[in-house]
């Protein structure tokens, strides 16, 4: 048992991560190919070997998948793929498979096991394919090689199931794409760790995929509504619509879950198709888990059991309040029917008089969305461990700072104008709080990029506001 020595790539990701702790009970040896040791998390990485270094480069791989002596490596588990759109990740994953596997056949290692997802026949999203593409490459390397391909993994830390959690708390009421009405088949994640951990003992014949799933076969509609019982949520009211595409889809759950768009992308494009096993042969060969095959209500009990709470109705809570008393504050302050204002000299480019309100309740809006989303990505990764949580803690202070100042520059803008009746000292105003705007966005930006664009219209509103109060000042001098 303390002979068998595994490598196990992408180790800080959220399935590696506890892979190796569970071939550590397991009796095995473990090393590990990271880029960055500091990563690793804290609890098992003294237990380790610990290779620095890249799966891109052939002289890094030969170190990782080198033997010991006369002991070459019993297993090498590739868990690695693209989760983005950046560049060709197509023939970026193509390659990385080609020289690992040409890697492992060079160091002897005796089988290779690799996490794909699973597939029906046909046509396929991009990324789905690519990952097929990647478990024939292996297949095809000399090594012996089992490829377990898994639909919706559940538990704390998987990203389809973080998808899965926030889009239905966050959402008692959605529209939503009718392929949520595709059959799926998940899996929990003990059930995952098991089969990649006993696919380590296959005979060296074998070399093939494996359909690996839970028990249950439901839609995402039904597994949202599952979700929804075991947590003690009402049931969701869910609208099906033809024409939300996997691109829209992907920037709609970027916008309301902490699943960054370009992650989304893959995941969404992965609902497009069914995803049954077809086959059950892994059971026969390695067995099923220790009590069976772990139930789909049951894993989303185990996965929920220790999450972190999700604080985003709270925060949007907190920031709907604040902009909806900023605005209720500049309101009492404004009088566009007085007779100083309505003898003005305005120029003939500002907008009609009705176009205000209209403006200011959407960006009054997009403030609340996306501050409170961000408050919430912060929360969460503040409530972590570390050098990561504290930076997190920091930027979230900050950010809350950055937001209260910016509300109260608007809340009193309108005492500068109309109240105060000086549209110079209201161009200063507008100034600073354009400024404040931009750098709200930048700090939102830095969290997600696609908050930071978001609130770009806010900061450009407010500029424009600097111009229009300046040229008021000067034609009123």
């Amino acid at each position: 048992m303390g002979g068998r020595r595994a490598l196990v790539t992408g180790a800080t990701g959220y399935v590696g991560g506890l892979l190796v702790p569970r071939l550590l009970q397991e009796g095995w040896s473990v090393r590990v190919l990271t880029r960055n040791a500091d990563r690793l998390p804290a609890a098992w990485r003294d237990d380790v070997e610990v290779v620095e270094g890249d799966a891109g480069s052939a002289d890094d791989l030969d170190r990782a998948l080198a033997p010991e002596g006369e002991h070459a490596l019993d297993v090498a588990y590739y868990l690695l793929h693209s989760m983005d759109g950046d560049g060709d990740f197509v023939a970026r994953d193509r390659r990385l498979a080609r020289k690992f596997g040409a890697a492992a056949r060079r160091g002897e290692v005796r089988r290779l096991v690799y996490l794909s997802g699973l597939h029906p026949d046909g046509t396929l999203s991009a990324h789905l394919a690519s990952r097929v593409e990647v478990g024939r490459i292996l297949l095809g390397s000399g090594v012996p090689s089992a490829v377990l391909q898994a639909a919706t993994i559940i538990g704390d830390g998987s990203v389809s199931f973080a998808m899965l959690r926030h889009l239905t708390t966050r959402l008692p009421v959605m529209v939503a794409p009718r392929w949520l009405r595709n059959r799926i088949q998940p899996i929990a994640i003990d059930d995952v760790l098991h089969y990649l951990v006993r696919a380590a003992e296959l005979p060296p014949e074998i070399n093939r995929t494996f359909d690996i799933g839970g028990p249950d076969v439901l839609t995402y509609e039904q597994m949202m509504q599952v979700f929804a019982q075991e947590t003690g949520q009402r049931r969701r009211l869910i609208a099906t619509l033809p024409v939300l595409t996997p691109r829209l889809a992907s920037h709609w759950v970027g916008l309301v879950t902490p699943v960054d768009a370009g992650v989304a992308k893959p995941l969404v494009g992965s609902l497009v198709h069914e995803v049954v096993c077809r086959e059950d042969d892994i059971l026969a060969l390695v067995g099923p888990p220790p009590g069976g095959r772990t139930a789909y209500r049951d894993a989303v009990r185990e996965a929920m059991s220790e999450a972190a709470p999700d604080t985003a109705l709270r925060r949007l809570g907190q920031t709907a309040a604040a902009v909806t008393a900023t605005s209720v504050l500049g309101g009492l302050a404004t009088a566009p029917d007085n007779r100083w204002y309505r003898r003005l000299d305005k120029p003939a480019w500002q907008p009609p008089a009705a176009a205000f309100p209209i403006v200011w309740a959407t960006l009054y809006a997009d403030i609340a969305l996306v501050s409170g989303l961000t408050l919430d990505d912060l929360d969460r990764r503040a409530a972590g461990e570390g050098g990561d949580a504290r930076r997190a803690d920091r930027k979230r202070r900050a950010y809350e700072r950055a937001l209260g100042i910016n509300l109260a520059l608007n809340a009193s803008w309108s005492a500068s104008f109309f109240r105060a009746r000086r549209p110079a000292l209201a161009a200063a105003h507008s100034a600073a709080l354009a400024v404040s705007a931009a750098d709200l966005a930048r700090r939102a930006g830095r969290v997600r990029d696609t908050r930071g664009w978001a609130l770009a219209p806010y900061a450009a509103w407010c500029a424009f506001a600097t111009v229009l109060s300046g040229e008021l000042a000067r034609r009123n001098r």
